[in-house]
Protein backbone atom coordinates (compact mmCIF):
# COMPACT_ATOMS: atom_id res chain seq x y z
CA UNK A 1 0.00 0.00 0.00
CA UNK A 2 1.82 3.07 -1.20
CA UNK A 3 1.13 6.18 -3.25
CA UNK A 4 3.18 9.08 -4.54
CA UNK A 5 2.78 12.66 -3.36
CA UNK A 6 2.65 14.38 -6.73
CA UNK A 7 1.83 18.00 -5.86
CA UNK A 8 0.57 20.39 -3.20
CA UNK A 9 -1.94 23.24 -3.23
CA UNK A 10 -2.67 25.97 -0.69
CA UNK A 11 -5.80 28.04 -0.02
CA UNK A 12 -6.26 31.29 1.91
CA UNK A 13 -9.62 30.62 3.62
CA UNK A 14 -11.14 33.34 5.81
CA UNK A 15 -14.45 33.57 7.67
CA UNK A 16 -15.93 36.95 8.75
CA UNK A 17 -16.35 36.10 12.45
CA UNK A 18 -15.46 39.66 13.49
CA UNK A 19 -18.93 40.79 12.38
CA UNK A 20 -20.58 39.00 15.31
CA UNK A 21 -17.60 39.36 17.69
CA UNK A 22 -17.28 35.58 17.82
CA UNK A 23 -13.82 34.87 19.20
CA UNK A 24 -13.39 38.30 20.77
CA UNK A 25 -11.23 38.61 23.86
CA UNK A 26 -9.05 41.14 25.70
CA UNK A 27 -6.15 40.71 23.26
CA UNK A 28 -8.00 39.95 20.00
CA UNK A 29 -10.89 42.36 19.57
CA UNK A 30 -12.00 41.51 16.02
CA UNK A 31 -10.69 38.15 14.78
CA UNK A 32 -11.67 36.72 11.42
CA UNK A 33 -11.21 32.99 11.89
CA UNK A 34 -9.03 31.81 9.02
CA UNK A 35 -7.20 28.78 7.70
CA UNK A 36 -3.92 28.67 5.84
CA UNK A 37 -4.99 25.44 4.19
CA UNK A 38 -2.77 22.78 2.62
CA UNK A 39 -3.78 19.85 0.42
CA UNK A 40 -1.39 17.13 -0.76
CA UNK A 41 -2.37 15.23 -3.88
CA UNK A 42 -1.52 11.69 -4.90
CA UNK A 43 -1.95 9.92 -8.22
CA UNK A 44 -5.25 8.65 -6.76
CA UNK A 45 -7.71 11.54 -7.16
CA UNK A 46 -9.71 10.33 -4.16
CA UNK A 47 -6.74 10.33 -1.77
CA UNK A 48 -5.47 13.66 -0.43
CA UNK A 49 -3.69 14.81 2.68
CA UNK A 50 -5.36 17.88 4.22
CA UNK A 51 -4.32 20.20 7.02
CA UNK A 52 -4.48 23.82 8.07
CA UNK A 53 -2.85 26.42 10.27
CA UNK A 54 -5.38 28.49 12.19
CA UNK A 55 -4.94 32.27 12.01
CA UNK A 56 -7.25 35.19 12.74
CA UNK A 57 -7.16 36.92 9.34
CA UNK A 58 -4.30 39.10 8.15
CA UNK A 59 -1.12 37.06 8.17
CA UNK A 60 -2.78 34.12 6.45
CA UNK A 61 -0.91 35.03 3.26
CA UNK A 62 2.43 35.02 5.11
CA UNK A 63 1.65 31.64 6.63
CA UNK A 64 0.74 30.21 3.24
CA UNK A 65 4.00 31.41 1.72
CA UNK A 66 5.93 29.57 4.43
CA UNK A 67 3.91 26.39 3.84
CA UNK A 68 4.56 26.58 0.11
CA UNK A 69 8.32 26.82 0.72
CA UNK A 70 8.49 23.87 3.14
CA UNK A 71 6.07 21.53 1.39
CA UNK A 72 8.45 21.16 -1.55
CA UNK A 73 10.61 18.97 0.71
CA UNK A 74 8.04 16.18 0.63
CA UNK A 75 6.55 16.46 -2.88
CA UNK A 76 7.74 13.43 -4.84
CA UNK A 77 8.00 11.11 -1.83
CA UNK A 78 6.11 7.85 -1.64
CA UNK A 79 3.70 7.59 1.27
CA UNK A 80 5.51 4.44 2.41
CA UNK A 81 8.85 6.24 2.65
CA UNK A 82 7.20 9.23 4.30
CA UNK A 83 5.49 7.07 6.91
CA UNK A 84 8.63 5.10 7.71
CA UNK A 85 10.72 8.26 7.89
CA UNK A 86 8.24 10.66 9.52
CA UNK A 87 10.63 11.46 12.38
CA UNK A 88 13.44 12.30 9.98
CA UNK A 89 11.06 14.45 7.91
CA UNK A 90 10.03 16.36 11.03
CA UNK A 91 13.65 17.05 11.91
CA UNK A 92 14.51 18.05 8.33
CA UNK A 93 11.68 20.57 8.12
CA UNK A 94 13.22 22.56 10.98
CA UNK A 95 16.83 22.08 9.89
CA UNK A 96 17.12 24.60 7.04
CA UNK A 97 19.48 27.11 8.67
CA UNK A 98 18.44 30.04 6.50
CA UNK A 99 14.77 29.58 7.39
CA UNK A 100 15.53 28.63 10.98
CA UNK A 101 17.27 31.98 11.37
CA UNK A 102 13.82 33.62 11.22
CA UNK A 103 12.66 31.74 14.30
CA UNK A 104 14.17 28.68 15.93
CA UNK A 105 11.42 26.11 16.43
CA UNK A 106 8.77 28.81 16.63
CA UNK A 107 6.71 31.18 14.56
CA UNK A 108 5.48 31.09 11.01
CA UNK A 109 7.90 28.47 9.68
CA UNK A 110 7.43 26.19 12.68
CA UNK A 111 3.67 26.27 12.16
CA UNK A 112 4.24 25.69 8.46
CA UNK A 113 6.24 22.57 9.35
CA UNK A 114 3.23 21.52 11.41
CA UNK A 115 0.95 21.98 8.41
CA UNK A 116 3.14 19.74 6.26
CA UNK A 117 3.43 17.07 8.96
CA UNK A 118 -0.28 17.16 9.79
CA UNK A 119 -1.14 16.78 6.10
CA UNK A 120 1.12 13.72 5.95
CA UNK A 121 -0.52 12.16 9.01
CA UNK A 122 -3.94 12.85 7.48
CA UNK A 123 -2.77 11.09 4.34
CA UNK A 124 -1.39 8.12 6.30
CA UNK A 125 -4.68 7.69 8.17
CA UNK A 126 -6.80 7.94 5.02
CA UNK A 127 -4.55 5.46 3.25
CA UNK A 128 -5.14 2.99 6.10
CA UNK A 129 -8.86 3.85 6.24
CA UNK A 130 -8.81 4.79 9.93
CA UNK A 131 -9.24 8.03 11.90
CA UNK A 132 -5.99 9.55 13.12
CA UNK A 133 -6.61 8.77 16.79
CA UNK A 134 -6.88 5.09 15.87
CA UNK A 135 -3.75 5.14 13.70
CA UNK A 136 -1.70 6.74 16.48
CA UNK A 137 -3.13 4.44 19.14
CA UNK A 138 -2.20 1.36 17.10
CA UNK A 139 1.41 2.38 16.49
CA UNK A 140 4.03 0.55 18.50
CA UNK A 141 5.80 2.43 21.29
CA UNK A 142 8.95 2.25 19.17
CA UNK A 143 7.21 3.88 16.18
CA UNK A 144 5.85 6.69 18.35
CA UNK A 145 9.21 7.39 19.96
CA UNK A 146 10.89 7.42 16.55
CA UNK A 147 8.54 10.24 15.46
CA UNK A 148 9.78 12.57 18.23
CA UNK A 149 12.61 15.07 18.04
CA UNK A 150 14.22 14.80 21.50
CA UNK A 151 16.68 17.59 20.86
CA UNK A 152 16.35 20.22 23.62
CA UNK A 153 13.99 18.11 25.78
CA UNK A 154 16.11 15.06 26.67
CA UNK A 155 17.00 16.65 30.02
CA UNK A 156 13.32 16.35 30.91
CA UNK A 157 12.24 13.28 28.89
CA UNK A 158 14.63 10.75 27.39
CA UNK A 159 13.70 8.35 24.59
CA UNK A 160 13.98 5.53 27.10
CA UNK A 161 11.55 7.22 29.49
CA UNK A 162 9.09 7.91 26.66
CA UNK A 163 9.28 4.30 25.56
CA UNK A 164 8.64 3.10 29.11
CA UNK A 165 5.56 5.34 29.48
CA UNK A 166 4.09 3.98 26.25
CA UNK A 167 4.91 0.36 27.06
CA UNK A 168 3.37 0.66 30.52
CA UNK A 169 0.14 1.86 28.90
CA UNK A 170 0.09 -0.75 26.14
CA UNK A 171 -1.84 -3.40 28.06
CA UNK A 172 -4.75 -0.98 28.60
CA UNK A 173 -5.14 0.15 24.99
CA UNK A 174 -8.00 -2.20 24.12
CA UNK A 175 -10.02 -1.36 27.24
CA UNK A 176 -9.33 2.36 26.80
CA UNK A 177 -10.48 2.25 23.20
CA UNK A 178 -13.71 0.55 24.23
CA UNK A 179 -14.32 3.26 26.83
CA UNK A 180 -13.58 5.94 24.24
CA UNK A 181 -16.06 4.51 21.75
CA UNK A 182 -18.70 4.18 24.45
CA UNK A 183 -18.24 7.47 26.28
CA UNK A 184 -16.04 9.79 24.21
CA UNK A 185 -13.95 12.38 26.05
CA UNK A 186 -15.42 15.10 28.21
CA UNK A 187 -15.71 18.61 26.74
CA UNK A 188 -15.94 22.10 28.16
CA UNK A 189 -17.22 25.12 26.26
CA UNK A 190 -16.10 28.71 25.69
CA UNK A 191 -19.08 29.55 23.47
CA UNK A 192 -20.83 31.74 26.10
CA UNK A 193 -17.70 33.57 27.16
CA UNK A 194 -16.54 35.90 24.39
CA UNK A 195 -15.71 39.33 25.73
CA UNK A 196 -17.67 41.21 23.07
CA UNK A 197 -20.97 39.56 24.03
CA UNK A 198 -23.58 41.40 26.07
CA UNK A 199 -24.38 40.10 29.55
CA UNK A 200 -27.74 38.90 28.26
CA UNK A 201 -26.19 36.90 25.41
CA UNK A 202 -23.56 35.49 27.76
CA UNK A 203 -26.19 34.28 30.23
CA UNK A 204 -28.48 32.88 27.54
CA UNK A 205 -25.59 30.87 26.11
CA UNK A 206 -24.58 29.79 29.62
CA UNK A 207 -28.04 28.33 30.21
CA UNK A 208 -27.84 26.51 26.90
CA UNK A 209 -24.40 25.11 27.74
CA UNK A 210 -25.56 23.77 31.10
CA UNK A 211 -28.62 22.23 29.48
CA UNK A 212 -26.36 20.63 26.85
CA UNK A 213 -24.43 18.76 29.54
CA UNK A 214 -21.22 20.79 29.82
CA UNK A 215 -19.69 20.67 33.30
CA UNK A 216 -17.19 23.52 32.84
CA UNK A 217 -17.59 26.86 31.05
CA UNK A 218 -14.79 29.33 30.32
CA UNK A 219 -15.20 33.11 30.17
CA UNK A 220 -12.87 35.69 28.68
CA UNK A 221 -11.57 38.35 31.05
CA UNK A 222 -9.09 41.20 31.34
CA UNK A 223 -10.88 44.24 29.94
CA UNK A 224 -11.48 45.72 33.38
CA UNK A 225 -11.68 44.26 36.86
CA UNK A 226 -15.11 45.82 37.35
CA UNK A 227 -16.42 44.18 34.17
CA UNK A 228 -15.00 40.81 35.20
CA UNK A 229 -16.50 41.04 38.69
CA UNK A 230 -19.89 42.01 37.26
CA UNK A 231 -19.92 39.26 34.63
CA UNK A 232 -18.67 36.54 36.97
CA UNK A 233 -21.18 37.58 39.65
CA UNK A 234 -23.98 37.12 37.14
CA UNK A 235 -22.57 33.77 36.01
CA UNK A 236 -22.27 32.51 39.59
CA UNK A 237 -25.85 33.57 40.29
CA UNK A 238 -26.93 31.64 37.21
CA UNK A 239 -24.96 28.38 37.68
CA UNK A 240 -24.54 28.26 41.45
CA UNK A 241 -21.44 28.09 43.67
CA UNK A 242 -20.13 24.67 42.70
CA UNK A 243 -20.38 24.57 38.90
CA UNK A 244 -16.88 24.77 37.39
CA UNK A 245 -15.99 28.03 35.67
CA UNK A 246 -12.63 29.19 34.32
CA UNK A 247 -11.33 32.48 32.97
CA UNK A 248 -8.97 33.32 30.11
CA UNK A 249 -6.92 36.53 29.88
CA UNK A 250 -5.32 35.75 26.50
CA UNK A 251 -1.88 37.06 27.59
CA UNK A 252 -3.05 40.62 28.20
CA UNK A 253 -1.44 41.13 31.65
CA UNK A 254 1.99 41.75 33.10
CA UNK A 255 2.96 39.30 35.86
CA UNK A 256 2.19 41.66 38.74
CA UNK A 257 -1.10 42.70 37.15
CA UNK A 258 -2.09 39.05 36.69
CA UNK A 259 -1.45 38.21 40.33
CA UNK A 260 -3.34 41.24 41.63
CA UNK A 261 -6.25 40.76 39.18
CA UNK A 262 -6.79 37.06 39.78
CA UNK A 263 -6.58 37.44 43.54
CA UNK A 264 -9.42 39.97 43.34
CA UNK A 265 -11.53 37.24 41.71
CA UNK A 266 -10.86 34.47 44.25
CA UNK A 267 -14.44 34.68 45.57
CA UNK A 268 -15.69 33.15 42.32
CA UNK A 269 -14.01 29.78 42.95
CA UNK A 270 -12.28 29.61 39.55
CA UNK A 271 -11.10 26.30 38.12
CA UNK A 272 -8.20 28.02 36.38
CA UNK A 273 -6.80 31.24 34.99
CA UNK A 274 -5.70 30.70 31.41
CA UNK A 275 -2.89 32.55 29.61
CA UNK A 276 -2.34 35.12 32.37
CA UNK A 277 0.75 36.61 30.71
CA UNK A 278 3.06 36.32 27.70
CA UNK A 279 3.23 32.68 26.50
CA UNK A 280 7.05 32.66 26.51
CA UNK A 281 7.36 33.93 30.10
CA UNK A 282 7.83 30.61 31.85
CA UNK A 283 9.32 32.15 35.02
CA UNK A 284 6.42 34.61 35.15
CA UNK A 285 3.90 31.77 34.90
CA UNK A 286 5.65 29.96 37.75
CA UNK A 287 5.41 33.01 39.99
CA UNK A 288 1.77 33.57 39.07
CA UNK A 289 0.99 29.92 39.87
CA UNK A 290 2.51 30.30 43.34
CA UNK A 291 0.84 33.59 44.15
CA UNK A 292 -2.72 33.04 42.87
CA UNK A 293 -3.19 29.61 44.48
CA UNK A 294 -5.60 27.97 45.03
CA UNK A 295 -6.65 29.18 41.57
CA UNK A 296 -4.71 27.02 39.11
CA UNK A 297 -2.87 28.13 35.98
CA UNK A 298 -3.51 26.73 32.48
CA UNK A 299 -1.67 27.66 29.30
CA UNK A 300 -0.23 26.32 26.06
CA UNK A 301 -2.35 27.30 23.08
CA UNK A 302 0.40 29.73 22.02
CA UNK A 303 3.33 27.82 23.49
CA UNK A 304 5.63 27.77 20.50
CA UNK A 305 7.21 24.38 20.98
CA UNK A 306 8.07 21.45 23.23
CA UNK A 307 10.79 23.54 24.95
CA UNK A 308 8.24 25.93 26.42
CA UNK A 309 6.17 23.03 27.70
CA UNK A 310 9.28 21.38 29.13
CA UNK A 311 10.11 24.49 31.14
CA UNK A 312 6.53 25.07 32.30
CA UNK A 313 6.53 21.53 33.66
CA UNK A 314 10.00 21.73 35.20
CA UNK A 315 9.09 24.92 37.10
CA UNK A 316 5.64 23.70 38.27
CA UNK A 317 4.15 26.65 36.40
CA UNK A 318 0.96 24.96 35.18
CA UNK A 319 -1.69 22.60 36.46
CA UNK A 320 -3.19 22.06 32.99
CA UNK A 321 -1.30 21.74 29.68
CA UNK A 322 -3.26 23.19 26.76
CA UNK A 323 -1.78 21.80 23.56
CA UNK A 324 -2.96 23.16 20.21
CA UNK A 325 -3.17 21.16 16.98
CA UNK A 326 -1.56 23.82 14.76
CA UNK A 327 0.70 25.99 16.91
CA UNK A 328 3.62 23.55 17.17
CA UNK A 329 5.22 21.32 14.53
CA UNK A 330 2.29 19.03 14.04
CA UNK A 331 1.41 15.59 15.37
CA UNK A 332 5.07 14.73 15.96
CA UNK A 333 5.71 17.52 18.43
CA UNK A 334 2.36 17.04 20.14
CA UNK A 335 3.23 13.40 20.79
CA UNK A 336 6.30 14.75 22.59
CA UNK A 337 4.18 17.26 24.52
CA UNK A 338 1.71 14.58 25.60
CA UNK A 339 4.52 12.35 26.83
CA UNK A 340 6.19 15.23 28.70
CA UNK A 341 2.89 15.90 30.47
CA UNK A 342 2.53 12.20 31.28
CA UNK A 343 5.96 12.10 32.92
CA UNK A 344 5.20 15.18 35.05
CA UNK A 345 1.66 13.95 35.78
CA UNK A 346 -0.03 17.08 34.46
CA UNK A 347 -3.31 16.59 32.54
CA UNK A 348 -3.45 17.57 28.88
CA UNK A 349 -6.48 19.82 28.40
CA UNK A 350 -6.33 20.75 24.70
CA UNK A 351 -7.16 24.14 23.24
CA UNK A 352 -9.77 24.13 20.48
CA UNK A 353 -12.32 26.45 18.89
CA UNK A 354 -11.05 28.54 16.01
CA UNK A 355 -11.57 26.94 12.62
CA UNK A 356 -10.88 23.23 12.51
CA UNK A 357 -9.14 23.07 15.88
CA UNK A 358 -11.92 21.04 17.52
CA UNK A 359 -11.90 18.63 14.59
CA UNK A 360 -8.12 18.19 14.76
CA UNK A 361 -7.20 18.28 18.45
CA UNK A 362 -9.83 15.74 19.48
CA UNK A 363 -7.70 13.08 17.79
CA UNK A 364 -4.72 13.97 19.97
CA UNK A 365 -6.79 13.88 23.15
CA UNK A 366 -8.23 10.50 22.16
CA UNK A 367 -4.78 9.10 21.38
CA UNK A 368 -3.71 10.23 24.86
CA UNK A 369 -6.80 8.59 26.38
CA UNK A 370 -6.20 5.29 24.60
CA UNK A 371 -2.42 4.89 24.45
CA UNK A 372 -0.76 7.17 27.00
CA UNK A 373 -2.51 8.28 30.21
CA UNK A 374 -5.88 6.61 29.82
CA UNK A 375 -9.25 7.94 30.95
CA UNK A 376 -9.15 10.11 34.07
CA UNK A 377 -11.34 12.70 35.74
CA UNK A 378 -9.19 15.69 34.73
CA UNK A 379 -9.32 14.91 31.00
CA UNK A 380 -11.37 17.57 29.23
CA UNK A 381 -11.17 19.20 25.77
CA UNK A 382 -12.29 22.69 24.78
CA UNK A 383 -15.27 22.98 22.45
CA UNK A 384 -16.58 26.08 20.69
CA UNK A 385 -19.64 25.79 18.48
CA UNK A 386 -18.39 27.75 15.46
CA UNK A 387 -17.89 26.81 11.79
CA UNK A 388 -18.03 23.02 12.15
CA UNK A 389 -20.38 22.77 9.19
CA UNK A 390 -17.48 23.49 6.83
CA UNK A 391 -15.76 20.17 7.56
CA UNK A 392 -16.22 16.75 6.08
CA UNK A 393 -16.79 15.30 9.55
CA UNK A 394 -17.77 18.03 12.01
CA UNK A 395 -16.74 17.53 15.61
CA UNK A 396 -19.63 15.97 17.49
CA UNK A 397 -20.32 16.73 21.14
CA UNK A 398 -23.22 14.93 22.84
CA UNK A 399 -24.16 15.40 26.50
CA UNK A 400 -20.95 17.32 27.10
CA UNK A 401 -18.57 14.81 25.54
CA UNK A 402 -16.72 14.56 22.22
CA UNK A 403 -17.70 11.44 20.32
CA UNK A 404 -14.88 9.58 18.58
CA UNK A 405 -14.72 10.54 14.89
CA UNK A 406 -15.10 7.63 12.49
CA UNK A 407 -14.02 8.96 9.08
CA UNK A 408 -10.46 8.19 7.97
CA UNK A 409 -8.05 11.07 8.44
CA UNK A 410 -7.17 13.78 10.93
CA UNK A 411 -10.45 15.72 10.79
CA UNK A 412 -8.91 18.70 8.96
CA UNK A 413 -10.53 18.24 5.54
CA UNK A 414 -12.91 21.04 4.64
CA UNK A 415 -15.79 20.78 2.21
CA UNK A 416 -14.67 21.96 -1.22
CA UNK A 417 -17.62 24.33 -1.56
CA UNK A 418 -16.61 26.11 1.67
CA UNK A 419 -13.04 26.50 0.45
CA UNK A 420 -14.24 27.97 -2.82
CA UNK A 421 -16.74 30.33 -1.21
CA UNK A 422 -14.43 31.72 1.50
CA UNK A 423 -11.06 31.79 -0.29
CA UNK A 424 -9.70 35.31 0.08
CA UNK A 425 -10.13 37.49 -1.95
CA UNK A 426 -11.49 35.52 -4.92
CA UNK A 427 -14.14 33.36 -3.27
CA UNK A 428 -17.77 34.26 -3.90
CA UNK A 429 -18.33 35.56 -0.37
CA UNK A 430 -15.33 37.88 -0.44
CA UNK A 431 -15.95 39.12 -3.99
CA UNK A 432 -19.40 40.25 -2.85
CA UNK A 433 -18.18 41.64 0.48
CA UNK A 434 -15.30 43.60 -0.97
CA UNK A 435 -17.42 44.91 -3.81
CA UNK A 436 -20.01 46.15 -1.31
CA UNK A 437 -17.23 48.03 0.49
CA UNK A 438 -15.97 49.60 -2.73
CA UNK A 439 -12.88 47.42 -3.16
CA UNK A 440 -12.18 46.35 -6.75
CA UNK A 441 -10.25 43.18 -7.47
Amino acid sequence: MTHSIIRAETFDVRFPTSKMLDGSDAMNADPDYSAAYLRLYTEDDSLTGDSLVFTIGRGNDVQITAIEILVQQIVGLSTEDAFNGIGDIARALSADSQLRWLGTDKGVFHMAAGAVLNALWDLFAKERKVPLWKLLSDLTPEQLVAAIDFRYIADALTPEEALAILKDAQANRSQNESLLLANGVKAYTTTPGWLGYSDEKMLDLTRTAVADGFTLIKYKCGKSIEDDQRRLSKVRTEVGPDFKIAIDANQVWNVDTAINWVNQLQEFNLEWIEEPTHPDDVVGHARIAREVAPTKVATGEMAANRLIFKQLLQLNAISFMQIDATRVAGVNENIANILLAAKYQIPVVPHAGGIGLCEMVQHLAMFDAVAVTGHHEKRIVEYVDHLHEHFLEPAKVVAGAYKAPALPGSGAQMINESIQKFTYPTGSYWVSELSTNGVSL
